[in-house]
């Protein structure tokens, strides 16, 4: 197919799997939000994902294959902009070299690894933080693993550290969507660029909040 060997096609693909992981980041802090209502809050929105059974595992599948058409052309792509422009990142002429945009491939790897650890500690749950009376069934008390993995301070850096990454890596995904997709222009860039600040801001307020109130104590078990 054309689309997978034409660079504008890639760019489209990678911005269409971007737009969907976007949206699993907006949902799925819309749900991690529940733990500042409550034990019994969050423990409800993890048992009614558990009971939904195969649609969330054919939901995980799917975001499986946009994760990995993404990673796969992201990297192509950044394979050919290096060979290239040989020892820089070659950003689209339209949009401003940043250290955000000049990044974004180790940005990328770096939230790769996070999600690999992130599904060992919450999903798989083998990390050795992990509560086991919390994970006696499923889906066990989800508030007492998330607030006893993040009363160690190293994992709500890491978490903290992982979501200043998501930052940056957003802050150009989100202006380089609209730019793939052709409908970005000199009038309409700015506009972009504030779109993209302002989410990114805000998935990193919204997510880091959950490690740091745990860290200083004021969501407790």
């Amino acid at each position: 197919m054309e689309i997978l060997t034409n660079t504008v096609g890639r760019k489209v693909l990678m911005a269409v799997t971007g737009l969907f992981m976007l949206f699993f980041v907006i949902v799925h802090l819309l749900g991690n939000s529940t733990i500042f209502v409550g034990p019994s809050a969050l423990n409800t929105y993890a048992e009614k994902l558990h009971s939904l059974g195969p649609l969330v595992w054919a939901f995980r599948a799917f975001m499986l294959a946009m994760l990995g058409v993404h990673v796969l052309f992201g990297v192509l792509l950044t394979l050919e902009n290096w060979a290239a422009n040989p020892g820089k990142y070659a950003v689209n002429r339209k949009l401003k070299a940043n250290f955000s945009s000049e990044t974004m491939i180790w940005t990328g790897a770096l939230l790769f690894a996070f999600l690999v650890y992130h599904l060992l500690q919450f999903t798989l749950r083998v990390t050795p933080d992990i509560i086991p009376e919390a994970v006696a069934k499923r889906p066990g008390d989800v508030y007492a693993m998330v607030v006893g993995s993040f009363r160690h301070t190293a994992i709500s850096l890491i978490y903290v550290g992982a979501m200043v990454v998501l930052f940056l890596h957003l802050k150009h995904g989100i202006q380089s969507f609209f730019q793939s997709l052709g409908w970005s222009n000199d009038r309409t860039l700015p506009r972009f660029e504030t779109i993209g600040n302002v989410l990114s801001a805000l998935f990193l307020l919204g997510y880091s909040a959950i490690p740091i109130l745990i860290l200083v104590g004021f969501l407790t078990r």
